[in-house]
Protein backbone atom coordinates (compact mmCIF):
# COMPACT_ATOMS: atom_id res chain seq x y z
CA UNK A 1 0.00 0.00 0.00
CA UNK A 2 2.83 2.40 -0.79
CA UNK A 3 2.58 5.36 -3.16
CA UNK A 4 1.49 4.49 -6.69
CA UNK A 5 3.22 5.61 -9.87
CA UNK A 6 2.01 6.62 -13.33
CA UNK A 7 4.16 5.17 -16.10
CA UNK A 8 4.61 5.90 -19.78
CA UNK A 9 4.22 3.31 -22.50
CA UNK A 10 7.97 2.80 -22.33
CA UNK A 11 7.69 1.94 -18.68
CA UNK A 12 9.58 4.92 -17.20
CA UNK A 13 8.24 6.46 -14.03
CA UNK A 14 6.92 9.95 -14.77
CA UNK A 15 4.87 11.03 -11.79
CA UNK A 16 4.40 9.96 -8.22
CA UNK A 17 0.70 9.93 -7.40
CA UNK A 18 -0.37 9.63 -3.77
CA UNK A 19 -2.68 6.78 -2.91
CA UNK A 20 -6.23 7.69 -1.90
CA UNK A 21 -6.43 9.33 1.51
CA UNK A 22 -8.80 6.63 2.78
CA UNK A 23 -6.36 3.84 1.91
CA UNK A 24 -4.86 2.58 5.14
CA UNK A 25 -1.12 2.02 5.43
CA UNK A 26 -0.01 -1.44 6.50
CA UNK A 27 3.33 -1.43 8.29
CA UNK A 28 5.12 -4.75 7.94
CA UNK A 29 5.79 -6.48 11.25
CA UNK A 30 9.24 -6.82 12.73
CA UNK A 31 8.92 -10.60 12.93
CA UNK A 32 8.12 -10.90 9.23
CA UNK A 33 11.07 -8.72 8.17
CA UNK A 34 13.95 -9.59 10.52
CA UNK A 35 17.16 -10.08 8.56
CA UNK A 36 15.79 -8.41 5.42
CA UNK A 37 16.18 -4.86 4.06
CA UNK A 38 12.51 -4.26 4.88
CA UNK A 39 13.28 -4.44 8.58
CA UNK A 40 15.25 -1.17 8.50
CA UNK A 41 12.87 0.59 6.12
CA UNK A 42 9.46 -0.69 7.17
CA UNK A 43 8.62 2.53 9.07
CA UNK A 44 9.68 4.84 6.23
CA UNK A 45 6.16 4.76 4.84
CA UNK A 46 5.08 6.82 7.86
CA UNK A 47 7.15 9.82 6.74
CA UNK A 48 4.76 12.73 6.02
CA UNK A 49 5.95 13.09 2.43
CA UNK A 50 5.03 9.46 1.73
CA UNK A 51 2.02 9.12 3.99
CA UNK A 52 0.19 12.20 2.82
CA UNK A 53 -3.31 12.20 4.31
CA UNK A 54 -3.40 8.45 4.77
CA UNK A 55 -3.63 6.81 8.18
CA UNK A 56 -2.10 3.56 9.38
CA UNK A 57 -4.27 0.50 9.67
CA UNK A 58 -5.79 0.09 13.11
CA UNK A 59 -8.85 -2.07 13.58
CA UNK A 60 -10.70 -4.12 11.00
CA UNK A 61 -8.60 -5.09 8.00
CA UNK A 62 -10.51 -4.78 4.70
CA UNK A 63 -8.53 -7.77 3.41
CA UNK A 64 -10.11 -10.02 6.07
CA UNK A 65 -13.67 -10.94 7.01
CA UNK A 66 -14.96 -9.04 10.01
CA UNK A 67 -15.02 -11.09 13.20
CA UNK A 68 -18.07 -11.10 15.49
CA UNK A 69 -17.97 -9.15 18.73
CA UNK A 70 -17.52 -12.31 20.82
CA UNK A 71 -15.66 -14.69 18.52
CA UNK A 72 -15.71 -18.43 19.09
CA UNK A 73 -13.09 -21.02 18.21
CA UNK A 74 -15.08 -22.02 15.16
CA UNK A 75 -15.22 -18.39 14.01
CA UNK A 76 -11.43 -18.40 13.76
CA UNK A 77 -11.56 -21.52 11.60
CA UNK A 78 -14.16 -19.94 9.33
CA UNK A 79 -12.93 -16.35 9.18
CA UNK A 80 -9.18 -16.40 9.81
CA UNK A 81 -7.59 -19.72 8.91
CA UNK A 82 -7.22 -20.33 5.19
CA UNK A 83 -9.24 -23.27 3.85
CA UNK A 84 -6.16 -25.28 2.88
CA UNK A 85 -4.62 -25.03 6.33
CA UNK A 86 -7.78 -25.51 8.33
CA UNK A 87 -8.59 -28.48 6.10
CA UNK A 88 -5.32 -30.08 7.16
CA UNK A 89 -6.37 -29.95 10.81
CA UNK A 90 -9.85 -31.14 9.92
CA UNK A 91 -8.38 -34.09 8.04
CA UNK A 92 -6.24 -34.99 11.03
CA UNK A 93 -9.21 -34.83 13.39
CA UNK A 94 -11.31 -36.88 10.97
CA UNK A 95 -8.65 -39.59 10.79
CA UNK A 96 -8.49 -39.73 14.59
CA UNK A 97 -12.28 -39.93 14.83
CA UNK A 98 -12.43 -42.78 12.32
CA UNK A 99 -9.67 -44.58 14.23
CA UNK A 100 -11.77 -44.54 17.39
CA UNK A 101 -9.71 -41.95 19.27
CA UNK A 102 -11.58 -40.53 22.26
CA UNK A 103 -13.05 -37.05 21.92
CA UNK A 104 -10.33 -35.06 23.67
CA UNK A 105 -7.77 -36.66 21.37
CA UNK A 106 -9.86 -35.70 18.34
CA UNK A 107 -9.94 -32.13 19.65
CA UNK A 108 -6.15 -32.20 20.06
CA UNK A 109 -5.82 -33.19 16.40
CA UNK A 110 -8.23 -30.44 15.39
CA UNK A 111 -6.09 -27.91 17.27
CA UNK A 112 -2.61 -29.28 16.76
CA UNK A 113 -1.43 -26.76 14.13
CA UNK A 114 -3.42 -23.76 15.33
CA UNK A 115 -0.21 -21.91 16.19
CA UNK A 116 1.14 -22.51 12.69
CA UNK A 117 -1.94 -21.47 10.74
CA UNK A 118 -2.82 -18.52 12.97
CA UNK A 119 0.46 -17.10 14.27
CA UNK A 120 3.91 -18.40 13.32
CA UNK A 121 5.65 -21.57 12.17
CA UNK A 122 8.61 -21.45 14.53
CA UNK A 123 7.83 -23.54 17.62
CA UNK A 124 4.20 -23.69 16.57
CA UNK A 125 3.45 -26.52 18.99
CA UNK A 126 4.49 -24.33 21.90
CA UNK A 127 2.56 -21.33 20.58
CA UNK A 128 -0.49 -23.48 19.97
CA UNK A 129 -0.43 -25.04 23.44
CA UNK A 130 -0.16 -21.62 25.04
CA UNK A 131 -2.96 -20.26 22.86
CA UNK A 132 -5.44 -22.98 23.85
CA UNK A 133 -4.18 -23.63 27.40
CA UNK A 134 -6.88 -21.76 29.35
CA UNK A 135 -9.69 -23.42 27.38
CA UNK A 136 -8.81 -27.13 27.22
CA UNK A 137 -7.79 -29.85 29.63
CA UNK A 138 -4.12 -30.00 30.45
CA UNK A 139 -3.50 -33.23 28.54
CA UNK A 140 -4.82 -31.66 25.32
CA UNK A 141 -2.48 -28.67 25.63
CA UNK A 142 0.38 -31.06 26.46
CA UNK A 143 -0.30 -33.09 23.32
CA UNK A 144 -0.35 -30.01 21.10
CA UNK A 145 2.88 -28.71 22.63
CA UNK A 146 4.90 -31.91 22.37
CA UNK A 147 3.66 -33.21 19.04
CA UNK A 148 6.17 -30.77 17.57
CA UNK A 149 9.15 -32.62 19.05
CA UNK A 150 7.67 -36.10 18.55
CA UNK A 151 7.31 -35.56 14.79
CA UNK A 152 11.06 -35.81 14.40
CA UNK A 153 11.44 -39.18 16.14
CA UNK A 154 9.85 -42.38 14.78
CA UNK A 155 8.01 -44.83 16.99
CA UNK A 156 7.49 -48.17 15.29
CA UNK A 157 5.35 -49.51 18.13
CA UNK A 158 2.92 -46.62 17.71
CA UNK A 159 2.98 -46.98 13.94
CA UNK A 160 4.79 -43.72 13.27
CA UNK A 161 7.58 -43.50 10.71
CA UNK A 162 9.71 -40.44 10.06
CA UNK A 163 7.86 -38.68 7.22
CA UNK A 164 9.40 -38.88 3.76
CA UNK A 165 8.16 -35.33 3.22
CA UNK A 166 10.51 -34.17 6.00
CA UNK A 167 13.45 -35.74 4.22
CA UNK A 168 12.36 -34.01 1.04
CA UNK A 169 11.97 -30.52 2.52
CA UNK A 170 14.59 -30.52 5.30
CA UNK A 171 17.20 -32.79 3.74
CA UNK A 172 18.57 -36.17 4.76
CA UNK A 173 21.24 -34.56 6.93
CA UNK A 174 18.86 -32.40 8.96
CA UNK A 175 19.28 -32.78 12.72
CA UNK A 176 16.72 -31.06 15.02
CA UNK A 177 17.97 -28.62 17.61
CA UNK A 178 18.95 -30.11 21.01
CA UNK A 179 15.87 -28.69 22.74
CA UNK A 180 13.71 -30.77 20.40
CA UNK A 181 15.50 -33.94 21.47
CA UNK A 182 15.25 -32.92 25.13
CA UNK A 183 11.53 -32.30 24.82
CA UNK A 184 11.09 -35.62 23.05
CA UNK A 185 12.84 -37.41 25.91
CA UNK A 186 10.64 -35.60 28.43
CA UNK A 187 7.44 -36.37 26.56
CA UNK A 188 8.44 -39.99 25.89
CA UNK A 189 8.47 -40.75 29.61
CA UNK A 190 5.36 -38.70 30.44
CA UNK A 191 1.96 -40.19 31.27
CA UNK A 192 0.39 -38.22 28.38
CA UNK A 193 2.88 -39.39 25.77
CA UNK A 194 0.22 -41.47 24.08
CA UNK A 195 -1.99 -38.50 23.22
CA UNK A 196 0.90 -36.45 21.88
CA UNK A 197 2.12 -39.40 19.79
CA UNK A 198 -1.43 -39.97 18.57
CA UNK A 199 -1.37 -36.53 16.96
CA UNK A 200 1.70 -37.44 14.90
CA UNK A 201 0.10 -40.73 13.85
CA UNK A 202 -3.03 -38.93 12.64
CA UNK A 203 -1.23 -35.97 11.13
CA UNK A 204 -1.43 -35.61 7.37
CA UNK A 205 2.07 -35.18 5.99
CA UNK A 206 1.00 -35.15 2.36
CA UNK A 207 -2.04 -32.90 2.29
CA UNK A 208 -4.93 -34.28 0.28
CA UNK A 209 -6.40 -31.32 -1.62
CA UNK A 210 -9.44 -33.38 -2.58
CA UNK A 211 -10.40 -34.40 0.94
CA UNK A 212 -13.48 -32.61 2.20
CA UNK A 213 -14.18 -32.50 5.93
CA UNK A 214 -16.87 -30.29 7.38
CA UNK A 215 -16.03 -28.15 10.38
CA UNK A 216 -19.57 -28.67 11.63
CA UNK A 217 -18.77 -32.37 12.14
CA UNK A 218 -16.78 -31.33 15.21
CA UNK A 219 -19.19 -28.76 16.69
CA UNK A 220 -20.33 -31.08 19.47
CA UNK A 221 -16.80 -32.20 20.37
CA UNK A 222 -15.64 -28.59 20.54
CA UNK A 223 -18.68 -27.70 22.62
CA UNK A 224 -17.98 -30.46 25.12
CA UNK A 225 -14.22 -30.02 25.47
CA UNK A 226 -13.32 -26.41 24.59
CA UNK A 227 -14.26 -23.86 27.25
CA UNK A 228 -15.50 -20.99 25.13
CA UNK A 229 -15.38 -17.72 27.10
CA UNK A 230 -18.64 -15.81 27.20
CA UNK A 231 -16.87 -12.56 26.28
CA UNK A 232 -15.32 -14.14 23.21
CA UNK A 233 -11.77 -15.31 22.52
CA UNK A 234 -9.52 -12.27 22.82
CA UNK A 235 -11.75 -10.38 25.22
CA UNK A 236 -11.90 -12.53 28.34
CA UNK A 237 -8.80 -11.03 30.04
CA UNK A 238 -7.06 -14.42 30.01
CA UNK A 239 -3.23 -14.53 29.87
CA UNK A 240 -3.47 -15.38 26.16
CA UNK A 241 -6.26 -13.01 25.10
CA UNK A 242 -3.71 -10.85 23.28
CA UNK A 243 -2.75 -13.80 21.08
CA UNK A 244 -6.32 -14.23 19.89
CA UNK A 245 -6.63 -10.47 19.32
CA UNK A 246 -3.49 -10.63 17.19
CA UNK A 247 -5.32 -13.04 14.91
CA UNK A 248 -8.39 -10.79 14.85
CA UNK A 249 -6.32 -7.71 13.89
CA UNK A 250 -3.06 -9.19 12.53
CA UNK A 251 -1.87 -6.07 10.70
CA UNK A 252 -2.55 -3.38 13.26
CA UNK A 253 0.37 -1.00 13.57
CA UNK A 254 0.24 -1.05 17.40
Amino acid sequence: MDDTCATSAAGDVRLQQPAPADERIVVKSALATLGTPDYETRLDVLAPERRGERKVLMGDDPALPKMPAAPTLLDFYRLRFGPRHSNHMLQSASLALKAGVEEKGVLACLLHDIGLVGLVGTDHGYWGAQLIGPYVDEDVAFAVRYHQALRFVPDAQAGYDYPQSYIDIFGEDYVPEPYIRADYEFARSHKWYGMARMITVNDVYSFDPDAVVNLEDFTDIVGRHFRQPREGLGFDSSPVAHMWRTMIWPRNFL
